[in-house]
């Protein structure tokens, strides 16, 4: 645990040097001890082997076996149509398996295929695939992160994780900090991951861990070890076969003790045992199945659903349990305002308005680095809101820097926390913004700005923001607070004049909030599984009635202490789970699973890829989804909306009814073949049927 050592002590635990980095001797030694720096897969199936899968099934074994005894008795017609629909479904089959063997793949795509390190204390470009513990690796925006690294210098680094934590925004990153305690993936904040990427600043960081060893490594290994398990469909359908089975045992013994008694050729009644044996079989059963599912696959599409595993078309109808990640399946996937401070009160950014509340909207604009300039969206999350809040408005950015030019500036610092710009106006008065996190912006104040004039800073005012950024807070919201300074173009953080505070959230999607309502009319309840941090996942679920009391949601720190059994208990009573790690996802399918439940696990990242393999049916998001998602799926929702999954079931429910309908008529039809036969022989008639009349 890496993240819970001081640099230095990281350095002689590695027995590298932070300023040189490893001579080129000593990395290539390391390198043929430990192995290349690259994801392991196990050994696919091949066509064959996923053929030859299809084959193990009851009702297959039961017509396979009356195929022989037509053969071994030259009723060669017989033998050939019972095997043609055989391998004609078991074709099908094998080409719905093959294109889901793609998970893997997709995750050895994410990773870097080169890195920058400094070996015998140069800097040089290597293939990724050449890292070895020990390494010093050189980090830039862009640049993917080729292994898991322990920080030795960050400078304003951000790193996007939210395909492996769920963490919906950059991570600001700190090399200086050292954890005291446990704490989950998207914490571990002097820590970088294999297949993330830097969004802004830069940085170094020492290779703690390569290949398999990786956090992103350990996803692969989870996805190794996952079986297939049967669908609620297949088990019924095996269940059926062994019944019938048995009927057809039954049937060839009652027809020998009737041609004993009888007197009957014993090699006639035999063909004529066959005859009923074929009879009791709906022989047309998994072909009729197919077609039936496949024709669900073809209506799935018009509710914006891909299905990419046949039989996942009726487990969707049987799900009792929907477990869905927050961010971009409930949420809109976009951090919005939601909430503003200013003039003394909280109010809605809709009750904005240019002319009344200039002064806030130019300093969130201005002192900005993101753009939205022809609908193309680049820069931070929480930046981009603030954009968003002021073009609803018509206030666009590059229309008030072209009146309002920058002529200074000093950046964001993850240290300092704040960030100020400073520009001057086509009059050539100077006005300099600076935007951050309220409680040092606060501190940095001596007046305030309200409906328009500009006054001391007293304690009841200091009182009033504090409550009100509180408010913000209780509902999960990110708050920034502004300052401003006249006449200054120093880019100075102090003697600021306070104006106001601006509360985001990515919210929940409108639409979202009835699905859910409607599931649980259905009896299918739906769980929140989130990287994100507990507030603001409670404060959500709340919203969309998914929780209604903090003791309904656990967090990864609190998972990490419970066994696998003790969370089996306890996983009834629990809606909502915060801030977990894929080996949780893991845990919390199969702790439904014990219940008994048939489970849907929705996801996008690379973190969702286990559990979706885990899961009755695994859905990914067709937009968001990354193709390692995708990869380990059943289906693809390609509107990444949850109100989509809501539909998907109603046409899984409707084909499992088809499906119950279709078994009803065929042994309905079977029975009455068999009771014909049956009543023929036991009355010494010749039989009515042979086995190719009863096929056809």
């Amino acid at each position: 645990m890496y993240y819970k050592k001081s640099i230095q002590e990281t350095c002689e635990e590695l027995n590298t040097n932070q300023k040189t980095g490893l001579s080129m001797e000593e990395a290539k030694k390391r390198l043929m001890e430990k192995g290349p720096n690259e994801l392991v897969e196990k050994k696919m199936k091949t066509k064959l082997e996923m053929f030859l899968a299809q084959l193990k099934d009851t009702l297959i074994y039961i017509l396979f076996g009356a195929a022989a005894i037509s053969i071994a008795l030259n009723e060669i017609t017989d033998a050939i149509i019972i095997l043609l629909v055989v391998l004609l479904n078991a074709f099908i089959g094998m080409v719905q398996e093959s294109k889901a063997e793609a998970a893997l793949e997709a995750l050895k795509n994410l990773s870097s295929p080169t890195a920058m390190v400094r070996r015998n204390g140069k800097v040089m470009e290597i293939p990724a695939r050449e890292l070895v513990v020990g390494d010093v690796v050189i980090l830039e925006a862009g640049r993917i992160i080729p292994a898991d690294l322990r920080l030795t210098r960050s400078v304003n680094l951000k790193i996007e994780e939210s395909a492996l934590t769920g963490e919906s925004v950059p991570v600001d990153k700190n090399a200086d900090l050292v954890c005291d305690k446990e704490v989950g993936l998207g914490d571990r904040l002097n820590m970088a991951f294999s297949s993330t990427s830097v969004a802004y600043g830069r940085g170094e960081g020492l290779v703690v861990h390569t290949g398999m060893d990786t956090e992103i490594g350990k996803i692969a290994a989870m996805i190794n070890e996952s079986t297939e398990d049967l669908t609620p469909l297949q088990k019924r359908l095996n269940d059926l076969g062994k019944v019938l089975g048995g009927v057809a045992v039954a049937i060839v013994a009652a027809m020998f003790g009737i041609a004993l008694l009888q007197g009957r050729n014993i090699i006639e009644m035999l063909i004529t045992a066959i005859a009923l044996a074929v009879a009791a079989v709906p022989e047309g059963l998994t072909a009729v199945v197919t077609i039936v599912l496949a024709l669900g696959v073809t209506r799935m599409v018009r509710v914006n659903t891909i299905v990419r595993k046949l039989p996942a078309v009726e487990t969707l109808g049987s799900v009792s349990i929907v477990c869905s990640d927050k961010t971009g399946t409930l949420t809109q996937n976009k951090m919005t305002v939601t909430k503003v401070y200013l003039d003394g009160q909280i109010k809605s950014p809709d009750d904005l308005s240019y002319e009344n509340d200039k002064l806030f909207l130019d300093g969130f604009i201005l002192c900005n680095d993101a753009s939205t300039a022809d609908n193309i969206r680049m820069g931070d999350p929480t930046e981009l809101a603030l954009l968003d809040m002021g073009n609803k408005l018509n206030v666009l950015k590059e229309k008030l820097e072209e009146a309002n030019p920058r002529i200074n500036e000093l950046a964001f610092d993850s240290a300092r926390k704040l960030m100020t710009t400073v520009h001057r106006d086509q009059a050539g008065k100077v006005m300099s913004y600076t935007k951050g996190a309220m409680d040092i912006l606060l501190n940095r104040c001596k007046k305030i700005y309200i409906n328009g004039q500009t006054q001391d800073l007293t304690e009841t005012h200091i009182d009033e923001i504090n409550k009100a950024a509180t408010e913000m807070a209780k509902g999960a919201l990110r708050v920034l607070a502004l300052g401003i300074k006249e006449d200054d173009d120093s880019a100075s953080e102090e003697d600021l004049t306070f104006v106001g505070l601006a509360g985001m959230i990515d919210p929940p999607r409108p639409e979202a909030k009835n699905s859910v309502k409607t599931l649980k009319k259905a009896g299918i309840r739906t769980i929140m599984i989130t990287g994100d941090h507990k507030d603001t996942a409670l404060a959500i679920a709340r919203d969309l009635g998914i929780a209604d009391d903090e003791s309904q949601c656990i967090t990864g720190s609190e998972l990490n202490k419970l066994s696998q059994e003790e969370l089996n208990e306890r996983i009834r009573d629990l809606r909502v789970f915060a801030r977990v790690s894929p080996e949780h996802k893991v845990m919390i399918v199969k702790a439904f699973k014990s219940k008994g439940s048939i489970v849907s696990m929705t996801g996008d990242g690379v973190n969702d890829a286990p559990s979706l393999k885990s899961a009755d049916i695994g859905v990914a998001m067709g937009i968001t989804g990354t193709d390692v998602a995708k990869g380990a799926s059943d289906m693809v929702l390609m509107d990444d909306n949850f109100a989509t999954i809501e539909k998907a079931v109603a046409e899984g429910r409707g084909i499992y009814t088809n499906i119950k309908k279709t078994v009803l008529f065929l042994l309905s039809s079977n029975f009455g073949e068999v009771i014909s036969m049956f009543t023929a022989i036991a009355a010494g008639l010749t039989a009515p049927l042979q086995s190719i009349h009863i096929l056809w």
